[in-house]
Protein backbone atom coordinates (compact mmCIF):
# COMPACT_ATOMS: atom_id res chain seq x y z
CA UNK A 1 0.00 0.00 0.00
CA UNK A 2 1.44 2.89 -1.24
CA UNK A 3 1.78 5.99 1.66
CA UNK A 4 1.61 9.26 0.62
CA UNK A 5 2.96 12.18 2.28
CA UNK A 6 3.96 15.97 2.70
CA UNK A 7 7.74 16.31 3.48
CA UNK A 8 8.15 19.67 5.65
CA UNK A 9 9.54 21.34 2.68
CA UNK A 10 6.66 22.98 0.46
CA UNK A 11 6.52 21.71 -3.03
CA UNK A 12 7.51 17.92 -2.42
CA UNK A 13 5.45 15.16 -2.28
CA UNK A 14 6.63 11.40 -0.71
CA UNK A 15 4.75 8.55 -1.99
CA UNK A 16 6.64 4.52 0.13
CA UNK A 17 6.76 2.53 -2.84
CA UNK A 18 8.65 0.07 -0.96
CA UNK A 19 9.47 0.28 2.75
CA UNK A 20 12.89 -0.04 4.39
CA UNK A 21 14.46 -1.75 7.62
CA UNK A 22 15.57 -0.27 10.67
CA UNK A 23 15.49 3.05 11.69
CA UNK A 24 16.54 6.66 9.80
CA UNK A 25 20.46 6.35 9.15
CA UNK A 26 21.88 10.19 10.78
CA UNK A 27 22.73 11.67 7.64
CA UNK A 28 25.22 13.96 9.02
CA UNK A 29 28.14 16.09 7.26
CA UNK A 30 30.14 13.77 5.68
CA UNK A 31 28.14 10.68 5.31
CA UNK A 32 28.29 8.95 1.91
CA UNK A 33 24.83 7.70 0.38
CA UNK A 34 24.71 5.22 -1.78
CA UNK A 35 21.54 5.10 -3.83
CA UNK A 36 19.33 4.70 -7.31
CA UNK A 37 17.36 7.16 -8.98
CA UNK A 38 15.06 7.27 -11.88
CA UNK A 39 13.95 10.75 -12.89
CA UNK A 40 10.73 11.16 -14.68
CA UNK A 41 8.69 14.02 -16.15
CA UNK A 42 4.98 15.12 -14.96
CA UNK A 43 3.73 14.37 -18.19
CA UNK A 44 0.78 11.47 -19.15
CA UNK A 45 3.76 9.31 -20.55
CA UNK A 46 5.64 9.80 -17.04
CA UNK A 47 9.08 9.85 -19.55
CA UNK A 48 11.89 8.66 -18.16
CA UNK A 49 15.15 11.41 -18.12
CA UNK A 50 17.80 9.45 -16.58
CA UNK A 51 17.80 5.99 -14.67
CA UNK A 52 21.10 4.81 -13.09
CA UNK A 53 19.90 1.31 -13.10
CA UNK A 54 19.37 1.44 -16.33
CA UNK A 55 23.20 2.69 -16.72
CA UNK A 56 23.84 -0.15 -14.18
CA UNK A 57 25.84 2.33 -11.62
CA UNK A 58 24.24 4.02 -8.34
CA UNK A 59 24.62 7.36 -7.57
CA UNK A 60 26.83 8.66 -4.80
CA UNK A 61 26.86 11.89 -2.94
CA UNK A 62 28.47 12.97 -0.05
CA UNK A 63 25.71 14.60 2.87
CA UNK A 64 27.25 18.52 3.19
CA UNK A 65 29.34 18.76 0.26
CA UNK A 66 27.66 21.77 -1.71
CA UNK A 67 26.05 18.81 -4.28
CA UNK A 68 24.42 20.79 -7.02
CA UNK A 69 21.29 19.62 -6.45
CA UNK A 70 21.12 19.44 -2.46
CA UNK A 71 17.18 18.62 -2.36
CA UNK A 72 18.56 14.81 -3.27
CA UNK A 73 19.96 15.41 0.62
CA UNK A 74 16.38 16.18 1.68
CA UNK A 75 14.87 13.45 0.11
CA UNK A 76 17.84 10.76 1.37
CA UNK A 77 17.18 11.78 4.90
CA UNK A 78 13.74 10.96 5.12
CA UNK A 79 14.62 7.28 3.90
CA UNK A 80 15.51 3.86 5.87
CA UNK A 81 18.03 1.47 3.82
CA UNK A 82 16.37 -0.39 0.99
CA UNK A 83 13.14 2.02 1.29
CA UNK A 84 11.89 2.73 -2.37
CA UNK A 85 9.95 6.26 -2.52
CA UNK A 86 8.92 8.57 -5.00
CA UNK A 87 8.92 11.61 -4.90
CA UNK A 88 7.07 14.91 -6.32
CA UNK A 89 9.27 17.90 -6.45
CA UNK A 90 7.98 21.70 -7.71
CA UNK A 91 10.90 23.33 -6.50
CA UNK A 92 14.96 23.08 -6.84
CA UNK A 93 14.09 20.94 -9.73
CA UNK A 94 16.07 24.28 -11.92
CA UNK A 95 19.40 23.55 -11.85
CA UNK A 96 18.50 19.67 -12.35
CA UNK A 97 19.55 19.78 -16.18
CA UNK A 98 22.98 20.85 -15.29
CA UNK A 99 23.51 17.51 -12.47
CA UNK A 100 22.13 15.17 -15.56
CA UNK A 101 24.52 16.53 -17.67
CA UNK A 102 27.54 15.57 -15.11
CA UNK A 103 26.14 12.22 -14.64
CA UNK A 104 25.53 11.47 -18.27
CA UNK A 105 29.21 12.48 -19.06
CA UNK A 106 30.43 9.99 -16.76
CA UNK A 107 27.92 7.31 -17.98
CA UNK A 108 30.08 8.05 -21.09
CA UNK A 109 33.45 7.42 -19.97
CA UNK A 110 33.90 11.60 -19.92
CA UNK A 111 35.06 13.66 -17.32
CA UNK A 112 31.91 14.94 -14.96
CA UNK A 113 32.41 18.49 -15.43
CA UNK A 114 34.26 20.42 -18.09
CA UNK A 115 37.32 21.42 -16.17
CA UNK A 116 38.80 23.10 -19.39
CA UNK A 117 36.42 25.17 -19.58
CA UNK A 118 36.45 28.38 -17.70
CA UNK A 119 33.34 29.00 -16.42
CA UNK A 120 30.86 27.70 -14.15
CA UNK A 121 27.81 25.03 -15.11
CA UNK A 122 25.67 27.75 -15.76
CA UNK A 123 27.22 30.54 -17.46
CA UNK A 124 28.90 27.60 -19.43
CA UNK A 125 25.27 26.76 -20.63
CA UNK A 126 24.68 30.66 -21.00
CA UNK A 127 28.33 30.97 -23.41
CA UNK A 128 27.68 28.20 -25.84
CA UNK A 129 23.69 27.94 -25.63
CA UNK A 130 23.94 24.01 -25.47
CA UNK A 131 23.98 21.51 -22.49
CA UNK A 132 24.74 18.83 -25.37
CA UNK A 133 21.32 16.88 -24.71
CA UNK A 134 18.42 17.89 -26.50
CA UNK A 135 16.07 17.06 -23.86
CA UNK A 136 18.06 18.75 -20.99
CA UNK A 137 18.37 21.90 -23.24
CA UNK A 138 14.49 22.12 -23.46
CA UNK A 139 14.21 20.89 -19.56
CA UNK A 140 17.30 23.93 -18.69
CA UNK A 141 14.74 26.69 -20.63
CA UNK A 142 11.24 25.59 -19.14
CA UNK A 143 11.82 24.25 -15.72
CA UNK A 144 9.06 21.87 -14.45
CA UNK A 145 8.17 19.45 -11.86
CA UNK A 146 9.92 16.28 -11.89
CA UNK A 147 9.69 13.13 -10.27
CA UNK A 148 12.68 11.34 -8.48
CA UNK A 149 11.84 7.43 -7.64
CA UNK A 150 14.77 6.93 -5.09
CA UNK A 151 16.43 4.18 -3.69
CA UNK A 152 18.87 4.12 -0.64
CA UNK A 153 21.20 1.20 -1.20
CA UNK A 154 23.68 2.28 1.78
CA UNK A 155 24.40 5.16 3.87
CA UNK A 156 28.39 5.14 5.03
CA UNK A 157 29.78 7.70 7.77
CA UNK A 158 32.77 9.21 7.21
CA UNK A 159 35.43 6.77 9.09
CA UNK A 160 33.65 3.81 7.27
CA UNK A 161 35.14 4.62 3.50
CA UNK A 162 38.10 6.24 1.90
CA UNK A 163 37.23 9.51 0.76
CA UNK A 164 37.89 10.29 -3.22
CA UNK A 165 39.06 13.79 -4.36
CA UNK A 166 34.75 14.51 -5.50
CA UNK A 167 33.82 13.41 -2.09
CA UNK A 168 36.59 16.01 0.14
CA UNK A 169 35.51 19.67 1.58
CA UNK A 170 36.70 22.75 -0.18
CA UNK A 171 39.52 23.02 2.68
CA UNK A 172 40.71 19.24 2.04
CA UNK A 173 40.50 19.87 -1.68
CA UNK A 174 42.78 22.91 -1.94
CA UNK A 175 45.28 20.71 0.47
CA UNK A 176 45.17 18.39 -1.71
CA UNK A 177 45.77 20.80 -5.07
CA UNK A 178 49.88 21.23 -4.42
CA UNK A 179 50.40 17.06 -3.16
CA UNK A 180 48.63 16.16 -6.64
CA UNK A 181 50.82 18.50 -8.85
CA UNK A 182 54.02 16.92 -7.32
CA UNK A 183 53.21 13.51 -7.60
CA UNK A 184 52.18 14.64 -11.35
CA UNK A 185 55.64 16.48 -11.81
CA UNK A 186 57.77 13.42 -10.89
CA UNK A 187 55.71 10.36 -12.56
CA UNK A 188 56.09 13.23 -15.87
CA UNK A 189 60.00 12.75 -14.92
CA UNK A 190 59.58 9.16 -14.53
CA UNK A 191 58.24 9.45 -18.45
CA UNK A 192 55.16 7.92 -17.05
CA UNK A 193 52.89 10.40 -18.50
CA UNK A 194 49.35 8.77 -18.72
CA UNK A 195 49.41 8.50 -14.54
CA UNK A 196 50.91 12.40 -14.84
CA UNK A 197 47.78 13.42 -16.45
CA UNK A 198 45.53 12.22 -14.08
CA UNK A 199 47.11 13.20 -10.84
CA UNK A 200 47.13 16.87 -12.88
CA UNK A 201 43.42 16.06 -13.97
CA UNK A 202 42.38 15.51 -10.20
CA UNK A 203 44.36 18.27 -9.21
CA UNK A 204 42.42 20.69 -11.38
CA UNK A 205 38.88 19.07 -10.56
CA UNK A 206 39.40 20.23 -7.14
CA UNK A 207 40.29 23.17 -8.08
CA UNK A 208 37.14 24.17 -10.39
CA UNK A 209 34.99 22.42 -8.19
CA UNK A 210 36.19 25.39 -5.47
CA UNK A 211 35.92 28.23 -7.60
CA UNK A 212 32.68 27.50 -9.01
CA UNK A 213 31.47 29.15 -5.87
CA UNK A 214 33.39 32.01 -6.22
CA UNK A 215 32.68 35.22 -8.36
CA UNK A 216 34.16 34.84 -11.53
CA UNK A 217 37.03 37.52 -11.91
CA UNK A 218 36.97 38.51 -8.77
CA UNK A 219 40.87 37.58 -6.88
CA UNK A 220 39.84 34.57 -4.65
CA UNK A 221 38.32 33.04 -8.64
CA UNK A 222 41.76 34.56 -10.17
CA UNK A 223 44.02 33.12 -7.85
CA UNK A 224 42.00 29.34 -8.43
CA UNK A 225 42.65 30.54 -12.38
CA UNK A 226 46.30 30.70 -12.17
CA UNK A 227 46.64 27.77 -10.15
CA UNK A 228 44.05 25.63 -13.12
CA UNK A 229 46.09 26.95 -15.86
CA UNK A 230 49.23 25.90 -14.63
CA UNK A 231 48.23 22.29 -14.08
CA UNK A 232 46.11 22.57 -17.23
CA UNK A 233 49.80 23.18 -19.17
CA UNK A 234 51.42 20.38 -17.28
CA UNK A 235 48.41 17.90 -18.54
CA UNK A 236 49.36 19.17 -22.03
CA UNK A 237 53.18 18.93 -22.13
CA UNK A 238 52.02 15.13 -20.74
CA UNK A 239 49.79 15.19 -23.94
CA UNK A 240 52.69 16.55 -26.21
CA UNK A 241 54.18 13.40 -25.18
CA UNK A 242 51.35 10.61 -26.12
CA UNK A 243 51.20 12.05 -29.35
CA UNK A 244 47.80 13.87 -28.53
CA UNK A 245 48.11 16.74 -30.39
CA UNK A 246 44.83 17.72 -31.21
CA UNK A 247 43.68 17.88 -27.84
CA UNK A 248 46.63 20.30 -26.61
CA UNK A 249 45.18 22.84 -29.16
CA UNK A 250 41.93 22.22 -27.87
CA UNK A 251 43.42 23.50 -24.02
CA UNK A 252 45.85 25.73 -24.87
CA UNK A 253 43.13 27.27 -27.07
CA UNK A 254 40.53 27.54 -24.29
CA UNK A 255 43.50 28.96 -22.21
CA UNK A 256 44.48 31.71 -24.90
CA UNK A 257 40.85 32.83 -25.11
CA UNK A 258 40.29 33.83 -21.97
CA UNK A 259 44.05 34.61 -20.92
CA UNK A 260 46.10 35.43 -24.20
CA UNK A 261 49.36 36.40 -22.35
CA UNK A 262 50.50 33.36 -20.98
CA UNK A 263 53.39 32.31 -22.96
CA UNK A 264 53.79 28.56 -22.15
CA UNK A 265 49.99 28.29 -23.82
CA UNK A 266 51.35 29.86 -27.32
CA UNK A 267 54.11 27.58 -26.79
CA UNK A 268 52.67 24.13 -26.14
CA UNK A 269 50.35 25.11 -28.84
CA UNK A 270 52.83 25.78 -31.67
CA UNK A 271 54.46 22.87 -31.10
CA UNK A 272 50.93 20.85 -31.74
CA UNK A 273 50.59 22.83 -34.89
CA UNK A 274 53.99 21.83 -35.74
CA UNK A 275 53.49 18.45 -35.44
CA UNK A 276 49.87 17.77 -37.06
CA UNK A 277 51.54 20.46 -39.79
CA UNK A 278 50.02 23.45 -39.31
CA UNK A 279 52.63 25.25 -40.34
CA UNK A 280 51.13 29.10 -40.50
CA UNK A 281 49.21 28.43 -37.15
CA UNK A 282 52.61 27.24 -35.49
CA UNK A 283 54.51 30.12 -36.42
CA UNK A 284 51.31 32.66 -35.49
CA UNK A 285 52.19 31.28 -32.08
CA UNK A 286 56.09 30.91 -31.57
CA UNK A 287 55.77 34.50 -33.69
CA UNK A 288 53.51 35.45 -30.40
CA UNK A 289 56.17 33.43 -27.98
CA UNK A 290 58.60 36.00 -28.93
CA UNK A 291 56.71 39.12 -28.68
CA UNK A 292 55.28 38.12 -24.82
CA UNK A 293 58.91 36.76 -23.61
CA UNK A 294 62.16 37.24 -26.17
CA UNK A 295 64.26 35.33 -23.93
CA UNK A 296 62.32 31.98 -25.63
CA UNK A 297 64.40 32.67 -28.68
CA UNK A 298 66.08 29.63 -28.93
CA UNK A 299 63.45 27.45 -27.91
CA UNK A 300 61.45 28.69 -30.83
CA UNK A 301 64.30 28.25 -33.35
CA UNK A 302 64.41 24.64 -32.11
CA UNK A 303 60.66 24.51 -33.08
CA UNK A 304 61.46 26.05 -36.59
CA UNK A 305 64.26 23.99 -37.48
CA UNK A 306 61.82 21.25 -37.06
CA UNK A 307 59.02 22.90 -39.65
CA UNK A 308 62.47 23.29 -42.05
CA UNK A 309 62.79 19.25 -41.64
CA UNK A 310 59.27 18.96 -42.28
CA UNK A 311 59.83 20.35 -45.47
CA UNK A 312 58.34 23.87 -44.93
CA UNK A 313 59.95 26.95 -45.80
CA UNK A 314 62.16 28.92 -43.22
CA UNK A 315 61.27 32.38 -41.04
CA UNK A 316 63.75 33.42 -38.89
CA UNK A 317 63.32 35.80 -36.12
Amino acid sequence: MKDALLLGSEGIKKTILHGGSGDIPKFVTGVKVTFHFRTQLCDDERTVIDDSKAVGTPMEIVIGNMFKLDIWETLLSSMRIGEVAEFWCDIHTGVYPLVSKSMRRIAEGKDPVDWHIHTCGMANMFAYHSLGYEDLDELMKEPKPLYFVLELLKVQQPSEYDRESWALSDEERLKAVPVLHGQGNKLYKQGRYQEATQKYKEAIICIKNVQTKEKAWEVPWMKLEKMANTLTLNYCQCLLRMEEYYEVIEHTTDIINQHPGIVKAYYLRGKAHVEVWNEAEARQDFSRVLDLNPGMKKAVKKELAILNIHGCGYLSF
